[in-house]
């Protein structure tokens, strides 16, 4: 599964995607699960930040379909 990456997961990843393996009925909490295992650079982003799935945000319990668009979303400030 592709998972984009946003703002600063981006520029920390030093990518636009991750690529993840997942076994079938994983959870967006799954994903949530692996993401720092792959990237340990952006493990202080991914509990912070959003999943979205198919363009909604998504809860950790959620189903990930298998081929759902899924991006991770990280908070933003503003001013």
């Amino acid at each position: 599964m592709r998972v984009l990456l946003f703002a600063r997961a981006r520029d920390l990843a030093g990518a636009e995607a991750i690529e993840v393996d997942l076994p079938a009925n994983a959870t967006v909490g799954d994903l949530r699960a692996s993401l720092p295992k792959l990237c340990p650079r952006i493990a202080g982003l991914v509990e912070r930040s959003a999943i979205a799935v198919n363009n909604e945000y998504a809860a950790d319990t959620t189903l990930l379909p298998a081929a759902a668009e899924v991006a991770l979303v990280p908070p933003v400030s503003g001013g």
